[in-house]
């Protein structure tokens, strides 16, 4: 699903990510670790559309997405692309089941189809449960994993999660890891989570460690 060769980034006087490889299957969810200024923020950039590299090239689901013009690449994202925030970054005003309803609406879908596929993610990942309540109702845990389903509503072949657990207790995060890793499993994406803690890491696939812009080596997660 995922494919990255050779990627480089830079900024005047300094390279963020250099011939940075690696590939990530369907199914697959892949840990992406290493110290601040290591270059997990740019990659994860690249891998979203929201920046260029310099060089290298990124496919996606076959498409070299690298290639496409900005506003292909923003369409794209929306279909395609999936993404887990470290906050929830859930609207207040609206309930779990509209949240996530929110990319369909942003694709063009009424409201009542982009409802509809937001109570069937929410069932297929067993949050129904959820769906009638605002987010100052949830717990920490419980708005997360409503951001997980949100991100998976659209069916996308990649999703990218950003810390997504910097901010919760060990209970939640458990809990967030293992509905993206199920999700993922369950509808053949694959997944990219950028995080500093060691336990989550081992609870994904594989670990991808960067070190001064380049993946420095991979660990099979025990």
């Amino acid at each position: 699903m995922l494919q990255v060769s050779d990627l480089t980034v830079s900024v005047p006087g300094r390279r963020l990510v250099e011939g940075c490889r690696f590939d990530v299957g369907a199914g697959e969810v892949v840990a992406l670790m290493g110290p601040s200024g290591s270059g997990k923020t740019s990659l994860l950039g690249c891998l979203a559309g929201l920046r260029s590299p310099d060089s290298g090239r990124v496919h996606i689901d076959d498409i070299e997405f690298t290639l496409l013009s900005a506003s292909r690449r923003s369409q794209f994202r929306l279909n395609k692309i999936g993404v887990v925030f470290q906050g929830d970054e859930l609207l207040p005003e609206l309930t779990a089941a509209e949240n996530v309803a929110l990319p369909e609406r942003l694709r063009g879908q009424s409201r009542r189809a982009a409802i509809d596929a937001g109570m069937a993610i929410l069932d297929k990942l067993r949050l129904a449960h959820l769906a009638d309540s605002y987010p100052e109702e949830l717990s920490g845990g419980e708005r997360q994993r409503i951001g997980v389903a949100r991100a998976f509503v659209t069916r996308p072949v990649l999703v990218i999660a950003d810390e997504p657990t910097g901010m919760l207790d060990p209970a939640a995060t458990t809990s967030v890891v293992d509905l993206m890793t199920s999700a993922c499993a369950n509808l053949g994406a694959a997944g990219v989570v950028a995080t500093h803690d060691r336990d989550v890491a081992a609870r994904l696939t594989r670990t991808l460690h960067l070190h001064l812009g380049r993946v420095a080596e991979q660990v099979l997660a025990p």
